[in-house]
């Protein structure tokens, strides 16, 4: 196991590409089972979650491959419904699976999911809209055993706008027998990506970035050339890094409409951020100062930057408080925030944040992806040497990320653990 090795105190300052999007790539890379011929995808990041998607795929009977320029997927003729607890438990997408093998194949035998430790994500929501759609469910050793005939559009209406439970009936629905319409969907950027692709493969799906998307199921799919968006919390996680250490970056390849309220926050804060032709440039304002926070769905703060301007706010003139309203157990990483000299106070769903007058290098340990991000941020700003352990968290969902770093003057190496 490895971990990262950090001396603070260096203004970061350049320019950083910003990756393709993992939560764009991975649903899809499911969505396609669907096609009928090879699809090739743009601008996916080499990421551990990507490999694991590839070699679920591989599993399921397709050719999928990644190179420098693309990734290359194609159904094979033998496509199989099962996908094994093995690959299943180490990431929470592999549930995306359900879905188009069930539209596809008619049956599907999928593993309980895993993923990162931030709290409880049941999919009953993805179950209770396939049911509507005919699909019929039992759960045996584990796994969720789901058998129709052609799946027959439906009204569903979502008690919480779900972002896989979305993405999963988008999928379904896109070659199911009629219209489907599902009411308070999910309107992250990710889900448009989705559609979008979908609609590129030849289905009939409008309304994404709505809370009404409407679904005419087509017969067939066809395979496609489609480019991934880019990763929109990777931007806001360099603009925090650009901010807490006093220095500048350019984001290359990155856009800040899907980051309104991200980016919202962090002007509210001080931080001076503007668009140029080709991305982002962000730096410190004249100073800092703490905002109240509430992670909310898309168009809302998202959950995936609440640790990250949590690190930010540990360094700013005043207090704030961040309300995580969307997972239960996101406050792993503020404890270790607090062993660097954070003054985090917590109270149920939220954190009072007072600012501290810097960090102190310290032995970390991350408890997910985000969580290591902020532990990150933290050392790059820190005085002295911070070693965030447990990063495998880190290469499941940031691409080349002590290259990048490196390469706007960041003092930072792996070491094994």
């Amino acid at each position: 196991m490895d971990k990262l090795v950090i001396e603070g105190g260096t203004p970061l300052r350049g320019r950083v590409r910003i990756s393709g999007s993992k939560n764009a790539a991975l649903p899809i890379l499911l969505a396609c089972i669907l096609a009928r011929g090879p699809v090739r995808l743009a601008n996916v990041p080499r990421l551990k979650d990507i490999a694991t998607t590839l070699g679920l795929l591989r599993l399921l009977g397709c050719e999928a491959e990644q190179d420098i320029a693309a990734v290359t997927v194609c159904v094979g003729p033998d496509l199989q419904a099962q996908a094994p607890y093995d690959l299943v438990r180490t990431m929470r997408a592999s549930v995306l699976c359900l879905g188009p093998l069930l539209a596809r194949l008619g049956k599907a035998v999928v593993a309980l999911p895993g993923g990162c430790a931030i709290g409880s994500r049941p999919v009953d929501l993805h179950l209770r809209g396939l049911e509507r759609m005919g699909a019929k469910f039992n759960l045996e050793a584990g796994n969720i055993i789901g058998q129709c005939k052609r799946l027959k559009g439906a009204h569903i209406h979502f008690d919480f706008p779900t972002v896989g439970g979305t993405e999963n009936l988008l999928m379904a629905a896109s070659l199911a027998q009629g219209e489907t319409i599902l009411e308070n969907a999910a309107r992250e950027p990710e889900v448009v990506n989705l559609a979008d692709f979908l609609n590129a493969c030849g289905a009939n799906i409008s309304g994404q970035g709505t809370s009404i998307i409407r679904v005419q199921g087509v017969d067939e799919l066809s395979g496609v050339d489609f480019q991934v968006m880019a990763d929109r919390i990777e931007a806001g996680t360099y603009m925090v890094a650009a901010v807490i250490t006093d220095g500048e970056l350019y984001l290359e390849g990155c856009s800040i409409t899907d980051l309104d309220a991200v980016v919202y926050k962090l002007r509210e804060m001080g931080v001076w951020i503007q668009e140029g032709k080709s991305g982002v440039l962000a730096r410190r304002g004249t100073k800092l100062v703490g905002v109240d926070v509430m992670t909310q769905p898309f168009p809302g703060f998202p959950t995936d930057m609440q640790a990250q301007i949590m690190a930010l706010m540990g360094l700013a003139q005043g207090s704030g408080v961040i309300k995580e309203t969307i997972f239960e157990n996101r406050f792993m990483h503020v404890q270790e925030l607090v062993r660097m000299g954070a003054q985090i106070k917590l109270s149920g769903q939220n954190a009072m944040v007072r600012g501290a007058d810097h960090y102190v290098g310290a032995p970390v340990m991350a408890s997910d992806l985000r969580a290591s991000a902020s532990l990150v941020l933290a050392g790059l700003a820190a005085k002295g040497t911070t070693e965030v352990r447990r990063i495998y968290h880190l290469d499941r969902g940031y691409e080349d990320l002590e290259a990048k770093l490196t390469n706007v003057g960041a003092r930072i190496r792996r070491e094994e653990q």
